[in-house]
C-alpha cells in the first residue's frame, strides 16, 4: 500500500469537515476537537502502509481483574459494540473497528462470554484498479432465531489514498458468528456525499406484523446544501436485500439539515422509532415509523442541547466528546439517553422518557450524581423487559481528579428512570491521552450494552497497565453482571 503524502491527508480531511457540515462548535469556552470521523485515524495508519496480519483465531480468553478480553488480539480495537441471542443468553456475540486492519471483527462466544473466538467481516473489492477499502463504525443485532446482523459502512480509496466512494454494509450469520456473508447499499461516489454511523436493530417482537424486520439507520451526507439525511432501510428476507433508503427526516422538508448518530428501535407493538442529533437546530430529536419503515411522521424533539456536536475533554483530548442519543422501549414507555456538556458538571449523561409514543418527553435527568466536573461520556443504554431496568454505561472520570483517566461504568434504574444506582465495571482504570495511547481515535465514539433476563453485559475498550504489560494496546473488554 503507497504511502499517503501531506497532501492527501489534507485532501480527506478536507473531505470529512465537509461530511460532517459542522466544524468549530464549542460551549463553556472549550473548542471543539471533532475534525474527522473514526475512519480517519484508520485510514491514516493503512495508508501508511502500517497494516497488520489478521490475527490467528483464538478461543482462550484471558481476564484481567475480573473483567474478559473479548478480543485478545494486537493492535488498537476502538468503538465497540454487543448483542445477546433473544432466545440463547449463552450466545453472545461483539464488535469493533480494527485501526490497524482494514476488516471490521467479530468475538463471539457460546458460554456466556467466558470464552470469545475472533472472526474477520467480509469487504468488497477496491472500487479502482491498485485502490483498497475498509470498514468501520460496528453495530450488531440477533434475531429470535439466533441469526446476526452486523451493520457497518465500507470507505473506498484510490490507490494513492483518496476517497473515492463509500456504501452500507449488512453482514449476516446463520451460524452463531463463525462465518459471514455481505450485502452492500447505498454507493455514494459524489463530492462531499458519504455515509456514515449506522445502527442495525431488529423487530423481535413476535406480535408485531413485522416480526423479523431488519432496520439499518445510519446519516447520509448529500453533497449539497441539504446537509446530513437520516436514512433507514430494512430488509424482510434476513439481510439478503436492503430496501431503498427513505429519509426519517422528510417531514423536516427541503431546507438544511444535521443529522448524526441515528439509534433505531422497535416498540412492541411494531413502530419502529429513530432518534439522532439534529445539529443544525441543536437537539436531540427523533421520528417513528407505523408502516413497517417506509414512511416517517413528524419528527419530536427530545431534549435541546447546550453543545452543537461535541466538545474536547480531558480524557478524550483530541477526538473529543461527541453528543449523540441511545434509547430503548420497555412496552409502551420510550427512554433516550443522551451525553451533553452542562454549566457545573462537565460533560455528562442525561435520560428523558415518553409515554405517548415519543410525542412529548419528560424533562432531561442526569443520570450521575457526582457534584464535581467529571466527564461521563461514549454511553450507551439497554433495557431489560425482564425486570424493567434502563442500563446505562459509560466511561467515568469521577476517580481521577485531572479527568483523565477512565473506569467503564453503569448507571441502573429499576424505577422508570426516576432514580439509579452506580456502580464501576472496569475494575481498572485507563488512560488514552499518554504519547504511546491511539491518540488519533482515543475510545472512538460510543461503546455498548446488551441487557437481558437480568444480565447486563456493557462492553468498552481499555488499555489498562495489565494489557500494556502484555503486550497488547486497546483491548476489547466485557463482563456479564448479574444485577438482581
Amino acid at each position: 500500500m503507497t504511502r499517503t503524502t501531506a497532501g492527501l491527508v489534507a485532501a480527506v480531511t478536507a473531505l470529512v469537515l465537509a461530511a460532517i457540515g459542522v466544524s468549530g462548535a464549542t460551549a463553556g469556552n472549550k473548542p471543539s476537537s471533532y475534525t474527522n470521523a473514526t475512519w480517519y485515524s484508520k485510514y491514516e495508519v493503512v495508508a501508511s502502509g502500517a497494516v497488520d496480519p489478521s490475527p490467528a483465531p483464538t478461543c482462550t480468553t484471558p481476564v484481567f481483574g475480573g473483567n474478559v478480553d473479548a478480543s485478545h488480539e494486537p493492535g488498537s480495537q476502538s468503538e465497540t459494540f454487543i448483542a445477546v441471542d433473544p432466545s440463547n443468553g449463552n450466545h453472545v456475540v461483539t464488535g469493533e473497528n480494527e485501526i490497524q486492519r482494514l476488516p471490521m471483527r467479530a468475538n463471539y462466544s457460546f458460554d456466556g462470554g467466558t470464552t470469545f473466538c475472533g472472526v474477520d467481516l467480509p469487504l468488497p473489492p477496491p472500487r479502482t484498479q491498485s485502490g483498497f477499502d475498509f470498514g468501520s463504525d460496528p453495530s450488531l443485532a440477533i434475531d429470535a432465531k439466533g441469526n446476526v446482523y452486523y451493520s457497518y459502512i465500507i470507505v473506498f480509496f484510490s490507490g494513492g489514498g483518496s476517497v473515492n466512494g463509500t456504501e452500507m454494509a449488512l453482514s449476516r450469520s446463520t451460524d452463531g458468528g463463525r462465518t459471514w456473508t455481505a450485502t452492500y447499499w447505498n454507493p455514494q461516489t459524489g463530492d462531499g456525499q458519504f455515509n456514515d454511523k449506522p445502527m442495525v436493530t431488529v423487530d423481535n417482537n413476535r406480535k408485531s406484523k413485522f416480526f423479523g424486520r431488519i432496520y439499518v439507520a445510519w446519516d447520509n451526507a448529500t453533497g449539497n446544501s441539504k446537509g446530513n439525511d437520516l436514512l433507514v432501510s430494512y430488509s424482510t428476507d434476513r439481510g439478503v436485500t436492503m430496501s431503498d433508503p427513505v429519509a426519517a427526516t422528510a417531514s423536516l422538508g427541503g431546507g438544511p439539515k444535521g443529522s448524526f448518530g441515528a439509534d433505531p428501535y422497535v416498540t412492541s407493538d411494531g413502530t419502529l422509532h429513530v432518534a439522532w442529533l439534529d445539529y443544525q437546530n441543536q437537539r436531540i430529536a427523533e421520528a417513528s415509523s407505523t408502516d413497517g419503515g417506509v414512511s416517517y411522521g413528524p419528527v419530536h424533539t427530545i431534549a435541546p442541547t447546550l453543545l452543537q456536536f461535541d466538545t474536547a475533554i480531558p480524557a478524550q483530548n483530541v477526538r473529543g466528546a461527541v453528543v449523540y442519543p441511545s434509547c430503548g422501549a420497555i412496552g409502551a414507555t420510550l427512554y433516550c439517553s443522551w451525553g451533553d456538556e452542562t454549566i457545573a458538571h462537565g460533560f455528562d449523561v442525561f435520560l428523558s422518557r415518553s409515554t405517548d409514543g415519543g410525542v412529548t418527553w419528560s424533562s432531561p435527568r442526569r443520570v450521575t450524581s457526582d457534584t464535581g466536573n467529571a466527564d461521563q461520556f461514549n454511553h450507551w443504554l439497554a433495557v431489560d423487559p425482564s425486570n424493567n431496568s434502563v442500563n446505562v454505561a459509560f466511561y467515568d472520570t469521577r476517580q481521577d481528579p485531572t479527568n483523565k483517566t477512565t473506569l467503564y461504568s453503569l448507571a441502573r434504574s429499576t424505577d422508570g428512570g426516576s432514580t439509579f444506582s452506580f456502580q464501576a465495571v472496569a475494575t481498572a482504570p485507563t488512560d488514552e491521552t499518554t504519547p504511546d495511547a491511539n491518540l488519533g481515535n482515543q475510545y472512538g465514539d460510543y461503546e455498548g450494552v446488551a441487557a437481558q433476563n437480568g444480565i447486563v453485559r456493557p462492553v468498552w475498550t481499555d488499555r489498562r497497565a495489565a494489557v500494556i504489560a502484555a503486550a497488547l494496546r486497546e483491548e476489547v473488554f466485557t463482563q456479564a453482571l448479574a444485577i438482581r
